[in-house]
Order: C-alpha cells, then structure tokens, then sequence
C-alpha cells in the first residue's frame, strides 16, 4: 500500500521505518526542515521501561493543588479558560484511583519493555549509534515518603517483568559514584539494569537515514493543514510547502504522529483525542568537571528530573506545564533545574554555557498513548506518548506498521481499534 505518515518526530520516524519493512511505500509529512524538530529534540534521552508510574496516581490530587501557581512547580496547571484543559483535567482525576494507576502502569511496561527489545534489536541490525548507554537507570529519592511510596509501584513492575529494584543509599552510591556528595540526603533508591539511554534526536536522524536508504520518501517544511473525509474514510491530506504553495497528498492508508498537534486535526472529523500539551524543559551543559558528573542515567522523582550522560554532554530534563501551546521558555523554571543540579553535582556541568529547551508533549490523561485504528479505516493514531516518547517509540511504530499491514501486533497493549 501506499502511506503518508504524518510527523517526523520519533514516533512518525519509527513508523515509516518499519512500514517500509512490512514492504509499504511510504511518504513522511513533517512542518519542520529537519526530522525530531519539536518534541524529540532535546528530551530527557532515557529509554525507561521502570519510569512507568502515570502522574495520574492516589497521590497527584494534592500535589497539583499544593503547586498550583509555584513557578517552579515539578506539575503545574496554568489553569485557563480553555474547555479542552477543564475536561483533561477532570479525566486526570478520574485515572489516580488505585485501580486505574495499577492498569496503567501495566500497559506502559508491557509496551516498554517490547519497545525497548525492539530498539535494541534495531540497533544491532542497523548499526545505528546515538551516544547510547546501557548501564541502567537509577531513581533515587531525597525524601523519605516518597522512597516508601515506590516500593509499590516497582514490586507491581517487577511481577509484569520490569526488573526494578529497591535498594539502598549505599548501593546507590556505589552503582553512581557522584551521588556521594548527597549521600546523607539519600533515603534510597531503585535501580532497573535492563533500562538504558541516549540521544532521542541523533537516533532519528540516524533512522532517517536508514529510511532514506530503504526508499522511504521525506516531504520536509510542509504544513499540513487539513485531512479531508470523504465517502467515510480520508480522501487526502492537504497541505502547503515551505513556499506556500498548496499540495493535495493521497495515500491507502495515513499514520497520524503529531504529537500534541494531532487532536487539532482530528477534531473535525469527529474523533475526540484526550491529548493535552505539558510542556517540558531541558538543561544540555558541557560537562565541566568529569569527578563530579553522572555515568548513569537517573531520575530524581521528586522533582521530577531526568539526569542522563550524552558524550561530553549532560541532560537534564523534566518538570511539566499544562498551558495551552505556549512555548515560552520560563526562567525562573529553567533556572530552577539548574539550581536542582548544582545542589546535587555541583561543579559537574558548565552552568555558564547551559542551553535551554522547552517541547510540548502529548500528554494523555493515564499516561497511556494512543496506538491503532481510528474510526476511520484508513487513519492509524500513534500519538499520545506524553514523556515516553522515546521510551515507547520503537514499539509503538513497529505495532502500528503491524496493524496497517492487517497483522496481529507482538505486544499485550490496548490498542485502540476504531
């Protein structure tokens, strides 16, 4: 058949990839001049099957009323008239039950784990190197209440497969050496070996090139407008080019994987998708002194900060904002991540020459993404990914070009189905 993906970020890149292996012709669709633009360009770069825990959870209700209006908030609702915010949040609430937190995270670990293999399989086939790291994540908790409160979640994670181990500070300690000036701060940690991380955007690239190779096609700078229905399926796609010129784009079958855009173009045609955009922030410094800089990828839960190692790079990432599609960079946040990392590695990175980004994810209210058919039998949805993007992106676009080919898919997800 022939396929338009729609989206060049992580998602539609891995779907092109592996259509194009299920022996389609395929055609990606992106507003950008380059691929990972958005989204995926500076993100937290770890591939963690163990950060599986939804922000939806028993938990969450406070803490979003105890942010509400700290700038520097790890969860911070802007709360604004907008129809679209008043009724994800409400759908947030309905997802911290008990109930709902345990079958949510058994459908991110089920995907992440098959994703994970996947993108590990790719890799030895393909080659593709993207300053990856295989040494694990580390979460690790400054707060006493917060380590208690993990435990449960990794013991469900560790029965669906995700070996995600409590440990000691001291154990911390030795697995990450530069943990050490916090040490007496540690009240514990989990440790998940199989977990990994590196460059989201150069993995991109690199799998673009790898397309490119395969006879995938890449119509870069052009804007998609519209996606037209006619006679109960999509007619076509429009669009315009980087001279703005007007372009009709037909396919057999079309992948929708634009992020927080997708809801924006579905809407139309009568397909509601519970996708909000959380705007995330990213630090990228030089690393400026190597004894006190992170080998392993962490997480800090209770900011909510992802720590990973990128060559001579650290990145750090986190924190979201639900405010509509502004992509304003806020200060006093960047400025905060900065704060957080010179209290936990101070010296480590070059905070004069700290670069600072900001991305809307796709956030669901469960956390779960939206893989599959729509209502419409040839529009697919790979969409909805939130802060696992990177995480779930190989499995995702490996089932979706699984279930466009009419093929069962590898993996026990509840994929949508139309």
């Amino acid at each position: 058949m022939k396929v338009v993906v729609l989206g060049a970020g992580l998602l539609g890149v891995t779907s092109a990839y592996f259509l194009r292996q299920q022996g389609h012709d395929v055609t990606v669709v992106d507003r950008q001049a380059s691929p990972a633009a958005e989204t995926s360009f500076a993100n937290g770069g770890q591939i963690s099957v163990s950060h599986a825990e939804p922000w939806a959870n028993p938990s969450a209700p406070f803490k979003v009323l105890k942010w509400l209006g700290q700038e520097d908030a790890p969860l911070l609702f802007r709360l604004r008239a907008d129809k679209r915010q008043w009724l994800w949040g409400l759908q947030f609430l309905r997802e911290c039950t008990p109930a709902r937190t345990r079958h949510n995270i058994a459908q991110i670990v089920r995907l992440g784990t098959y994703s994970r293999d996947t993108l590990q399989q790719l890799r030895r086939d393909r080659g593709i190197a993207y300053d990856e790291r295989t040494q694990g994540i580390l979460h690790f908790y400054t707060s006493q209440k917060e380590f208690d409160g993990a435990e449960g979640p990794a013991a469900q994670m560790r029965e669906l497969g995700c070996d995600r181990r409590v440990i000691s500070a001291d154990e911390a300690v030795r697995l990450e050496p530069a943990l050490r000036h916090i040490r007496p701060q540690l009240a514990g940690a989990t440790y998940t070996a199989e977990d990994e991380s590196g460059d989201a955007n150069l993995f991109a690239r690199e799998l673009v090139r790898r397309c490119e190779e395969d006879g995938v096609q890449f119509r870069m700078s052009h804007t998609v407008t519209a996606l037209r229905e006619a006679g109960g399926a999509i007619d076509h796609v429009e669009a315009t080019d980087a001279e703005g010129r007007f372009q009709r784009i037909r396919a057999d079958a079309y992948v929708l994987a634009m992020g927080s855009l997708s809801p924006l173009y579905t809407q139309p045609l009568g397909i509601a998708l519970p996708i909000y955009p959380a705007k995330g922030y990213s630090v990228t410094m030089p690393v400026k002194d190597e004894s006190m800089a992170h080998q392993v990828s962490l997480t800090d839960d209770e900011y909510k900060l992802v720590f990973s190692r990128l060559g001579d790079r650290l990145r750090i990432a986190g924190t979201a904002e639900l405010n509509g599609y502004d992509r304003d960079l806020n200060r006093v946040r960047c400025e905060a991540i900065v704060k957080r990392v010179e209290q936990l590695f101070p010296g480590a990175g070059d905070a004069s020459r700290a670069q600072f980004w900001t991305g809307l994810r796709p956030a669901t209210p469960s956390n779960v993404p939206i893989v599959g058919r729509s209502k419409l039998p040839n529009l697919f949805l790979n969409t909805g990914h939130g802060t696992l993007g990177w995480t779930h992106s190989c499995g995702s676009g490996k089932s979706i070009a699984r279930i466009v080919s009419g093929l069962k898919p590898e993996v026990d997800f509840a994929f949508t189905a139309g």
